[in-house]
């Protein structure tokens, strides 16, 4: 599929400020969501724009460079791991996508959301199944939100390193869970989510 066409496509039907939203980081253990929002302009192609997850790190800081280089507008929104265990990650997905929308410039004319539908927002809006693979605005937005959350954990990580937050991001890999065994949960861990929550081991302090 042709992720700059369907985003013209739009453009034809009279929608002149698209912007496209999508997050980083719903699973991980540790760390904040990060959501971004990003204006394309028409016409304007990105070579190797896609989704965020099948692009290697190198190849994504380049891309988020290119992205900042030619998009309109770009908004960012973050919600840390602490408002994560008090609203839940899917609340607090949705936050950091209006908080994006909010840093944003000027107000869009229509939103493209993967995956998500945002209520609270009075702004038209398409929620778009697998929408990094469908729309050149949301590919463009999955990078910018997974390469500001990167290197979010990569300072987190000069804060903690002994939990490894540079290698793995916060999420549960086989050397984080050993880690969180054997230090306990720090104050970025997601108290509420289950390899968590189910340690004995004490929370240390902030």
């Amino acid at each position: 599929m042709d992720i700059y066409r369907y985003d013209e496509s739009l453009r034809e039907k009279g929608f002149n400020r698209i912007a496209g939203i999508d997050e980083a980081g719903r699973g991980p253990l540790a760390g904040p969501v990060v959501a971004s929002a990003v204006v394309m302009p028409t016409g304007k192609k990105i070579n190797g724009l896609r989704d965020s997850k099948k692009v290697p790190e190198a190849e994504r800081e380049s891309l988020f460079d290119d992205i900042l280089g030619c998009c309109i507008d770009v908004g960012v929104g973050i919600v840390d791991a602490g408002e994560i265990d008090k609203i839940n990650i899917l609340r607090a997905t949705k936050h950091a996508m209006e908080k994006a929308i909010k840093a944003l410039s000027a107000e869009p004319d229509l939103l493209l959301i993967d995956a998500v539908k945002l209520p609270q927002v009075h702004i038209k809006q398409i929620s778009q199944i697998k929408g990094e693979s469908v729309s050149a605005s949301i590919a463009a937005a999955s990078i910018i939100a997974k390469v500001t959350r990167d290197r979010l954990m990569c300072q987190y990580h000069e804060i903690y390193p002994e939990y490894g937050f540079k290698k793995h991001k916060g999420y549960g890999t086989k050397e984080h869970v050993e880690k969180l065994l054997s230090y306990g949960p720090c104050p970025i861990h997601r108290k509420t989510f289950d390899k968590v929550m189910d340690l004995a081991l004490p929370f240390k302090e902030q």
